[in-house]
């Protein structure tokens, strides 16, 4: 379990970093999607021809998987959207709401008991949110990508806890991943018709933070992820990833000076999200004591 949980806060970290990666992109938010997930389905197919690791599966499973990448692209797309449109903090903060939609979806998902008391850790992470923005009209589009960014994540990662208990976390990923980059590959035609696309191939500085994105924070950080996924649960996970805010917005406050923009209220709110996950972290450790 504990290793589970290091795992867990390391990709937490990496993902949060690449909420200052997606700022400094110049590309919007479809194009980044794309060239990201391109880049790492290369880097895994590269990697799994160079170990030798293969991993035969069903084609009903394959499909599951590219169903549950797409959810993954399109939940990076709303993601992104809400740091181009708000900024890096915001997005990152709304991921805190992960906790609450958890709590509601989980127990129809895997026909179990809601469970009190996480639905009030829930509630917890999404009242912190309600205190860190005073929902400044500037702001508001950039909060609803960031709470549809989340839906989505929480329901892919619902279809990967079934996923992660019948095959390897590294062919999960390929899967996934390569489903997602070819179905956007398909949805982008009418997502640059309708949404303003001014570039479509990366400067030489977009390439170099692409990079970083997708070895990094895709491929190790959705691994570790993966692994960690096999030993607690999905409301753990999206509790956890409350810190994504923590420590993104923490480099986004030293690198872009957010911290400029947003209102004394994120403090309180910080620390009820801080809270929370906490809280959740001694109720798995300590099972029994509260």
């Amino acid at each position: 379990m504990k290793k589970a949980l290091l795992q867990l806060h390391a990709a937490v970290f990496l993902f949060g970093f690449t909420g200052i990666l997606g700022r400094l992109i110049s590309l919007n938010e479809g194009m980044l999607v794309w060239w990201r997930m391109g880049l790492t389905v290369i880097t895994l197919l590269v990697l799994r021809w160079w170990r030798k690791e293969y991993e035969r599966i069903a084609w009903r499973d394959m499909l599951q998987m590219a169903g549950a990448g797409t959810l993954l692209a399109l939940h990076w797309v709303a993601f992104y959207g809400s740091i181009k449109v708000a900024n890096v903090s915001i997005a990152l903060t709304c991921m805190a709401a992960s906790g609450i939609f958890t709590a509601l979806l989980e127990p129809f998902a895997f026909k179990k008991r809601l469970d009190v008391r996480e639905l009030l850790l829930g509630v917890m992470a999404l009242t912190g949110i309600g205190l860190i923005f005073h929902f400044n009209p500037n702001y508001k589009l950039g909060i609803i990508l960031g709470l549809v960014s989340v839906v989505l994540v929480v329901i892919f990662s619902m279809f990967n806890k079934k996923l992660v208990n019948r095959f390897s976390a590294k062919t999960v990923a390929l899967y996934e991943l390569g489903g997602g980059w070819l179905a956007w590959t398909f949805l982008l035609p009418l997502y640059v018709h309708f949404i303003n696309t001014p570039r479509l191939l990366p400067t030489s500085m977009d390439w170099l933070w692409l990079i970083i994105m997708a070895w990094f924070c895709t491929v190790l950080a959705v691994n570790l992820s993966l692994q960690s996924l096999r030993h607690i649960s999905v409301f753990t996970q999206n509790l956890s990833f409350n810190l994504e805010p923590v420590y993104g917005i923490a480099l986004a406050f030293i690198i872009f000076k957010e911290n400029q923009e947003l209102s004394p209220g994120f403090y309180a709110g910080l620390a009820l999200i801080f809270g929370a996950v906490i809280w959740q972290m001694f109720r798995i450790t300590r099972p029994g004591k509260i």
